[in-house]
């Protein structure tokens, strides 16, 4: 047996001093993150497939992992020899675990969940699901934790603060606006248990997962004050002072459970969608739980001038450190042995070259040839491909600056290129700019605008398995919500201020991958008889390869915003960039 094999074998050996014929492993943490700190990454630890989601159900003779069509083909790689299955989501007839269990255990059985990991409304649906077939739904601990011999510790990494300077409001008066949400809701409280907000919300950031600046902590906020449970050890005297003058409570991370349980008749907010079930159990039945899309959320997506002037900082240095990557690219590619992994280092050291640099915003994705058609592929030195003279390259990746967030893809022809590679750019660029030009009135959803950017695609038959777009969060998590743009219906309207990504891409297996992705923001366009209406404004400064466009699939309003784009990225990022680069910035945004 291998140790993932051994592992599950220890699982079972726990499941049964509980009773269970099944277990289930959420894959995150208790604060519902997508990247996670050492200690949390259960998924990693129980299967060895190191994906950023999935979940997995170990039954009495079956493991199964659950995951989307980004990582189906890493999924099927990392969990050869492991006795581990794979089963797709997001696709059609994609069996969910809930209906899997519904299907492959007998009335009576017990499923166990560790309910800090797991949603309140993911855990609803697994009750309402299985109830029907009297499968029990059983609250256990974390029986991973008594098979995981020295499990990390949380981290130590001390918290620091953010100026109004840069977050663009003081925290006292991000406290009067959630809590006057907060009034329209009929609510007294809102507890806070996602990082991202927390840190948002105090204007503090950490180092507690890589990639994203947030610290490990719960927020109980009420009107007259804020309680802030974290290691006190993590708080620096300086900033513990600070947040008192602003009545922040600091208490043990560790005390968060026992404080609830004191709480009573009080009408708390929560947001099913992310806090765990084991919060909204200690707090429902003496108090009345009030339900919805996190305050907290939605004021954090919508950016303030500041945020969003911070954003067009953060994106010219990043612009400057993309374009000195080309044109190394293009200088040392024939010179010197250039790996996906040594590009992606590149990207890194190019960044770090910027003032205000605090790090990557993900692990890049760097995909040459086949390997561009894993639409999340992390490579280590030893298995990275070696870039040559031919075919397409496609990177993706992200830089923290102080003054905010960034998430690029490009796709760009190393040598010579194929047609058919030449018609799916193209396809692929059609789709990003009509979502840029889009128009539409208050209240749209992302499900709504999603199909302009497949439209070409699907007019040709293709399509991708992956969202169009995420929010960006102002020095803080490359991916946040509670908005989106993708097929699935989400209930958060695009509004303006928010940050997003705008990525469609096209994925042939085995072949090559292409994306092209800007990050776009919200603003308001016009107001008509007919009622409000928002646009999208690009930040991305970077140039689009145009020498894999098939220049007649574009329509003349599709050309001219390509040129007029280019003329903005020139004309913006050429007054801070390298004299001698100018000439090669020109080359790569010329007119076509």
């Amino acid at each position: 047996m291998n140790i993932i094999q051994n592992r599950i074998a220890a699982l079972r050996v726990e499941m049964e001093k509980y009773r269970l014929d099944a277990y289930y492993i959420s894959g995150t943490d208790p604060h519902s993150s997508e990247y996670l700190p050492e200690r949390w990454q259960t998924r990693r630890f129980i299967s060895g497939f190191t994906g950023s989601y999935g979940v997995i159900i170990v039954t009495r003779y079956e493991a199964i992992l659950w995951t989307d069509s980004r990582y189906f083909l890493q999924a099927e790689e990392q969990l050869q020899g492991t006795g581990i299955q794979m089963q797709k989501l997001r696709v059609s007839n994609a069996v969910s675990p809930e209906e899997w269990l519904l299907q492959n255990l007998k009335s009576g059985s017990r499923v166990g969940i560790d309910t800090q990991t797991i949603s309140v409304s993911s855990f609803r649906l697994f009750q309402n699901v299985l109830n029907g077939k009297n499968i029990v739904v059983a609250e256990v601990p974390d029986l991973l934790d008594l098979i995981w011999k020295n499990r990390p510790q949380l981290s130590q990494n001390p918290v620091f603060e953010l100026s109004p300077e840069n977050t663009g409001l003081f925290r006292r008066e991000k406290h009067e606006q959630l809590m006057h949400k907060l009034e329209l809701r009929d609510a007294d409280i809102q507890v806070i248990t996602m990082l991202d907000e927390l840190a948002w919300l105090l204007n503090l950031r950490g180092s507690d997962i890589d990639y994203n600046p947030v610290f490990t902590g719960y927020g109980w906020i009420e009107k007259d004050k804020t309680v802030l449970f974290i290691d006190k050890n993590k708080v620096p005297g300086k900033v513990a002072e600070n947040l008192q003058s602003d009545d922040v409570e600091i208490k043990s991370y560790h005390e968060f459970y026992s404080f609830l349980k004191t709480v009573k008749g009080k009408r708390i907010f929560l947001d099913a969608g992310t806090a765990c079930y084991s919060v909204f159990n200690l707090l429902k039945t003496e108090n009345e739980i009030i339900e919805g899309t996190s305050v907290a959320a939605h004021l954090k997506a919508r950016k303030n001038t500041v945020e969003t002037e911070g954003f067009k900082k953060a994106m010219l240095k990043d612009g400057v450190a993309l374009v000195e990557f080309l044109a190394w690219l293009n200088h040392h590619l024939e010179k010197d042995e250039i790996t996906e992994y040594t590009a992606g280092e590149k990207l890194k050291e190019l960044r770090a070259k910027q003032p205000g640099f605090m790090g990557e915003s993900f692990h890049p994705i760097v995909g040459y040839k086949n390997h561009g058609a894993i639409v999340h592929l992390s490579v280590n030195a030893e298995d990275a491909l070696q870039l040559q003279r031919e075919g397409i390259l496609l990177f993706d990746s992200g830089g923290q600056y102080l003054e905010g967030t960034t998430d690029i893809t490009r796709t760009v022809a190393l040598g010579e290129i194929t047609e058919q590679q030449k018609i799916d750019y193209t396809l692929v660029l059609k789709g990003m700019i009509a979502l840029t030009n889009a128009v539409f009135p208050a209240g749209t959803k992302g499900c709504h605008l999603d199909i302009l950017a497949r439209k070409a695609l699907w007019k040709n038959g293709l399509n991708y398995g992956h969202g169009t777009g995420h929010g960006v969060g102002h020095f803080l998590n490359v991916h946040e919500g509670p908005m989106a743009i993708r097929q699935e219906y989400n209930e958060n309207a695009i509004e303006p201020g928010m940050v997003l990504s705008n990525e469609p891409g096209l994925y042939r297996e085995g072949e090559y991958g292409i994306r092209i992705e800007n990050m776009i923001v919200c603003v308001e366009k016009q107001l008509t008889g007919s009622g409000t209406f928002y646009g999208f404004e690009t930040l991305t400064l970077c140039p689009i390869d145009t020498t894999l466009i098939k220049i007649e699939l574009l329509t003349t309003d599709e050309k001219h915003w390509l040129n007029e784009y280019h003329k903005i990225v020139n004309r913006t990022l050429k007054p801070v960039l390298k004299r001698e680069l100018h000439n090669f910035l020109d080359e790569l945004t010329r007119e076509i």
